[in-house]
């Protein structure tokens, strides 16, 4: 591929990530203006962001399937023109009901999307010069999720929420005209006919796990976003949370029999991947919550508007930016687990302090919040991919990715369900950071560091010959020095 082409690839794969993180801290500050406008209810406005996310959560994992088998540049053409059409649904919706059904389907186009502009760069680009795409795709995602805040508060208060939607069409159209000038061979399909679905050597997506996965997370969040209405021990509460958790375990008992299950079960048995994946969960369910329920305490109690709401949140868009290459400083001398153990801390404590009444304080726990994001964020990136079970780092990630949206899409359930948007939301960034708090836990059981070794297991040498100048074949220094070999490059990319 030519130099040109390539930069086309780049900037195709930039502008696709940057539009999908944008669109999902974008709307957080227009939320309260929806509401007014449609006349709905702090549940029912929950839902605009819980469908995008668990559309997102539940075709994440079998996107990047669907990539490898029908080519990459045809599923980002078709994710990129659905997000421009559900963004242009969403701008002329009359009520609250078509928002929040065009937001589920912007959910699954944005999953179609998201590992498209991955893929469109590792076809792109050589795998001795992938560093530096990576990087960029990165660094641009981050600047874009962090300006997402203070871009929406300026749309609103200048034309409206309809306007944060419109923002999309443009630039998604503009991104699938440089796509088709990337011209990029399909993946090969020999054998695309082979078993059934989910059947040995299948390469067809686990469809039934995906939906399985969303069909749980539908149910719980329903029940959930119901407990300002019924109460916690009311029947429809209970039904709710009785439902998900035998729909969870009937996704566990098809996880262990299936042939080609979502979790692969090396994916499941290693334990700093599965910490990681707990930390994540946890962390992001706190912090997306807390930013749910901040919003419409700042602009419906408080009486802000959605500028100043955008420019309260700079000191967390600040402190992302910076706190990243600080994290990888800290791990390199602290590890793992301390880093983010300190993280999760630092998350708990900011969105407790969000509830404070006067400015400065407010904007000091979005400065905590966001440094100690940043800190969980990089440690749990380094871990999954230095510690993936070897030919799972793609699966990995996509399961990385879900639990990215799995967890804001509890917090925010359990936001409104706390009483998001009126007096008592407060109480709940309280109920917030004893969430975030849960993952303390996993985060005890990431990596302490480097570990010491033998004499023999230093050099790799088998027991019987040490002395012989033979080095084993793959001995456990071998492998530890491979995963921090893995874990900096990480690191350094985040």
């Amino acid at each position: 591929m030519t130099r040109a082409r390539q930069r086309i690839a780049l900037l195709v794969s930039v502008g696709g990530a940057m539009l999908v993180a944008l669109d999902g801290t974008v709307l957080s500050v227009a939320q309260p203006s929806l509401r007014q406008d449609l006349g709905a209810s702090v549940a029912r406005v929950q839902w605009t962001s819980t469908a995008y996310l668990l559309a997102v959560a539940a075709f994440l994992v079998i996107a990047g399937r669907l990539g490898d088998r029908y080519g990459h540049t045809r599923l980002l053409l078709t994710g990129v023109l659905g997000f421009a059409a559900s963004s242009a649904g969403i701008a002329l919706a009359p009520g609250i009901g078509w928002v929040i059904a065009l937001r589920a389907a912007q959910g699954v186009f944005g999953a179609l999307l998201q590992p498209a502009t991955l893929a469109l760069l590792r076809l792109a680009y050589p795998p001795d010069r992938l560093a530096t795409p990576v990087a960029v795709r990165t660094s641009a995602i981050g600047a874009a999720a962090a300006a997402g805040p203070l871009l929406g508060g300026v749309l609103v208060a200048q034309a409206g929420w309809r306007s944060v939607f419109v923002l999309n069409v443009p630039i998604a159209l503009a991104i699938a005209a440089l796509a088709l000038a990337v011209r990029i061979p399909a993946p090969d399909r020999t054998g695309s006919a082979g078993p059934a679905p989910d059947g040995p050597g299948s390469g067809r997506p686990a469809l039934t796990g995906a939906a399985l996965l969303a069909a749980a997370l539908a149910v719980l969040v329903h029940a959930l976003a119901g407990v300002p209405a019924h109460g916690w021990t009311a029947p429809p509460t209970l039904l709710g949370l009785c439902g998900a958790a035998a729909l969870a375990a009937t996704l566990v008992r098809y996880e262990r029999r299936a042939a080609q299950p979502l979790v692969p079960a090396a994916v499941a048995r290693s334990r700093p991947v599965a910490a990681s994946m707990a930390l994540l969960l946890a962390v992001s369910a706190g912090m997306f919550g807390a930013l749910f329920t901040a919003t419409f305490l700042l602009q419906d109690v408080r009486g802000l508007g959605p500028l100043a709401t955008g420019l309260l949140v700079l000191p967390l868009t600040g402190c992302m930016v910076v706190g990243a290459p600080l994290t990888g400083l800290a791990l390199r001398r602290y590890g793992p687990r301390r880093t983010a153990l300190a993280g999760t801390g630092l998350v708990v404590l900011g969105v407790g302090g969000l509830g404070a009444g006067a400015g400065p304080a407010v904007m000091a726990a979005f400065a905590a919040l966001g440094a100690g994001f940043a800190a969980v964020m990089v440690t749990a990136t380094g871990t999954v991919v230095g510690d993936a079970p070897a030919g799972y780092a793609g699966v990995v990630g996509g399961l990385k990715q879900t639990a990215m949206n799995v967890g804001p899409t509890l917090g925010i359930a359990v936001a409104a369900g706390g009483g998001a948007g009126s007096a008592t939301a407060p109480t709940a960034l309280f109920a917030l950071a004893a969430l975030a708090a849960v993952g303390l836990l996993p985060a005890s059981l990431l990596p302490r560091g480097t570990r010491r070794t033998a004499a023999g297991d230093v050099v790799g040498e088998d027991t019987g010959q040490r002395g012989q100048r033979r080095p084993a074949a793959d001995g456990p220094a071998d492998r530890e020095r491979r995963q921090g070999r893995d874990r900096d490059e990480a690191q350094r990319a985040v």
